[in-house]
């Protein structure tokens, strides 16, 4: 037998026995967690720990306890601007305290005085392939500035542990200040014919960002917006937890940050604007060019659910109500762009969508999430590559996770090392728990 055929055959004999476990043993509880926890990828244990931020289920995600209305409320802003300095949020999620206009500029000018870009970076970027997926270019950029790393040469030095946070601080800040830079410069070989636009100093993150895409205000508006929101969502999820995991080995800011990007890369958690925006756009084409009635949106709904797919953008595992990034990004389109097609579509879909998950009554969140028009956004402002969508969305999530690392470092966070057991012990253990 071929290896592969049998390999095949071993498969579908073991797959029943998962299946088993789940159906007839899944509430069985062992070692104070319960089966499906243990094979449904630890969903809901509590064993992590971060002071960064909070999901509540009926506020949404809270930056250093602060709803995000508050944040963008408190923060310091650029003069005339709507969304505040990113810079600004940095200093929030680092310290747990909203920095005063001094303390925002300061952290500013640490942002710029380290945002070169050393030479060697932009001839990895230009080493790869025309077609490679940003996703790939910009982790393998992040990766390649390792050999800057201040822990690395400390640690290999010699430096006390309740010092470690130090050099973290340092790495983080020199890695953050040049994403912009390593985004905007993947775009330009990509989709711009290798065009780039030089940065300014004289700008703050988000405008900076913006000047180098080559798109005019609000686009500096938008990206502010997007770091922002996108910054840190607890540390469970994938990008978060795979940056804090690679981190608990003593590696440096630069290794984990570049795996947290792998993991965000996935299609089950950084594509999901993507998803949104073709499931809207597969929408607009059966509409072609006609304006939607009510009943052509819920046959449209109904039409994806009875397939099987699920409403791209509706939903969310701990969240039980409109998530309020959703909100404060709607807020925007209906100011700056309110009579976009494919907003005015996501905007009749607010008022469709819920009570038809609501009907089936599969959905333990039928409300929109994040999601549901980050896409629509940067659509309307020129950036159609969706592929580009998940590195905009790894630009935020390492604010996050870089304050996350430092304070990893500081509170001296072990080496994560969870204990795995067989598909057979897992057998034994719940037909014993369950007998008791």
């Amino acid at each position: 037998m071929r290896i592969k055929d049998k390999l095949r055959q071993k498969i579908e004999e073991w797959r029943p026995r998962t299946e088993k476990l789940l159906k007839e043993y899944g509430d069985v509880v062992i070692d104070k967690v319960t089966v499906s926890q243990i094979i449904g990828g630890m969903r809901g244990i509590k064993s992590l720990v971060t002071d960064i931020s909070y999901l509540d289920p009926m506020e949404g995600i809270r930056y250093r306890g602060y709803t995000l209305h508050e944040v963008f409320e408190k923060l310091p802003k650029p003069k005339g601007a709507e969304m505040p300095y990113v810079e600004a949020l940095y200093y929030l999620l680092l310290t747990g305290d909203i920095p005063t206009e001094e303390e925002a500029s300061e952290m500013i000018d640490e942002f710029n005085k380290r945002r070169i870009l050393p030479r060697y970076v932009y001839e990895v970027i230009d080493s790869f392939p025309c077609c490679s997926h940003p996703m790939t270019i910009f982790s393998a950029a992040v990766m390649t500035m390792q050999r800057e790393s201040f822990f690395a040469k400390k640690y290999h030095a010699g430096i006390s542990k309740l010092e470690y946070w130090d050099p973290m601080y340092e790495d983080a800040l020199n890695l953050l200040a040049k994403l912009p830079e390593v985004a905007t410069y993947i775009f330009a070989k990509l989709y711009r014919d290798g065009k780039r636009i030089q940065s300014n100093p004289n700008l703050d993150y988000g405008a900076n960002f913006a000047h180098m895409m080559g798109i005019a205000h609000p686009y500096d508006e938008v990206a502010r917006l997007h770091f922002i929101i996108h910054a840190d969502h607890e540390s469970g999820n994938v990008s978060a937890h795979t940056g804090h995991l690679v981190a608990s080995t003593l590696a440096d800011v630069y290794l984990s940050i570049s795996s947290m990007v792998n993991g965000l890369a996935g299609p089950l958690h950084g594509l999901a604007n993507q998803e949104v925006l073709r499931w809207l756009q597969d929408l607009m084409e059966m509409l072609d060019g006609q304006e939607s009635t009510e009943e052509e949106l819920k046959q449209y709904v109904w039409n994806t659910l009875n397939s099987g797919q699920v409403i791209p953008g509706y939903g969310h595992a701990v969240l039980r109500k409109t998530d309020p990034r959703y909100t404060i990004q709607r807020e925007f389109c209906l100011k700056h762009m309110p009579e976009d097609p494919l907003f005015k579509l996501v905007n009749k879909l607010y008022k469709v969508v819920p009570p038809i998950l609501q009907e089936q009554g599969k959905a333990k969140n039928p409300w929109p999430n994040l999601d549901a028009q980050t896409g629509v956004i940067h659509w309307h402002y020129g950036v159609t590559q969706y592929d580009f969508y998940t590195v905009l969305f790894a630009i935020g999530r390492s604010l996050g996770i870089a304050a996350n690392l430092v304070w990893d470092r500081a509170l001296g966070y072990p080496l994560e090392r969870p204990k795995s057991v067989t598909t057979a012990m897992l057998e034994e253990m719940a037909a014993n728990a369950k007998a008791q």
